[in-house]
């Protein structure tokens, strides 16, 4: 579903921000992208996205290449970025109605999609009110959903638990299950270790752009703890 190919980003100022990235994230894969600030995950996550131009290598959506066919790949996506930049003049439920009109979801699906989401994360009350008064919390919840409305091929997620509750945390992971139990995949930074442990079936450690580890993720922590590998190989390299 998403193929990363000898990837590089180097910036103006010189700084070459991921170096020569090569993984893959299939069908059913719920993959976990794991570095410190700084590493080169959301740069690797917003050139995935078709967000930000690279400088080498190559990123394919399903067989197309996100340079040559940007909105084949768009289609077949969802972004989410750690900080969701929604407009705040739109109310939840005219934000949700927007985005089901971009993918062309037909008024009856949107509406039961809608209605399963907004309770699950319950905010059903709130889609009426400007989504300027969210809470951090409400606005990463209406923009997950707008995400799981249109039935992405692809989930690309940055950071996507930071700012949720303990109960949202759960509801989102099991809806992420549904997605790649339904032949979706997912890609997804985080710093929650546990989190990548016990939810990802594959995971990738960035350092300084590099990717230091890449694989199942059974195979990769042996042994260890995620936490203890991860400290370890920082350390090490």
């Amino acid at each position: 579903m998403l193929k990363i190919d000898k990837l590089s980003k180097t910036y103006k100022n010189g700084k070459k921000a991921v170096d020569n990235l090569s993984f893959e994230v299939a069908p059913g894969d719920i993959f976990g992208f794991i570095g410190h600030n700084g590493a080169g995950k959301t740069t690797t996550i917003k050139c995935a996205a078709g967000l930000l131009e690279f400088t080498e290598g190559e990123i394919y959506i399903d067989g197309n290449s996100i340079k040559t066919r940007d909105m084949e790949c768009k289609r077949l996506i969802a972004y989410i970025p750690d900080n969701p930049d929604l407009y705040e003049n739109l109310t939840g439920i005219q934000y949700l109605n927007f985005i089901s009109d971009i993918f062309g979801i037909s008024k009856s699906e949107r509406e039961n999609s809608i209605k399963k989401y907004a309770q699950a994360f319950e905010i059903t009350s709130s889609l009426g009110d400007i989504i300027g008064a969210y809470s951090h919390g409400m606005k990463q919840k209406l923009a997950l959903i707008s995400a799981f409305i249109h039935k992405p091929r692809l989930l690309i997620l940055d950071e996507p638990f930071v700012g949720l509750d303990p109960k949202a945390s759960h509801i989102l992971k099991g809806f992420m299950r549904e997605l790649c139990d339904n032949g979706g995949a997912i890609f997804f930074s985080t710093h929650v270790l546990e989190v990548a442990e016990k939810l990802c079936n594959k995971i990738g450690i960035i350092k300084d752009g590099k990717l230091i580890a890449c694989g199942r993720t059974d195979e990769v922590k042996g042994d260890s703890s995620l936490e203890e590998l991860f400290l370890e190989l920082i350390e090490n390299e």
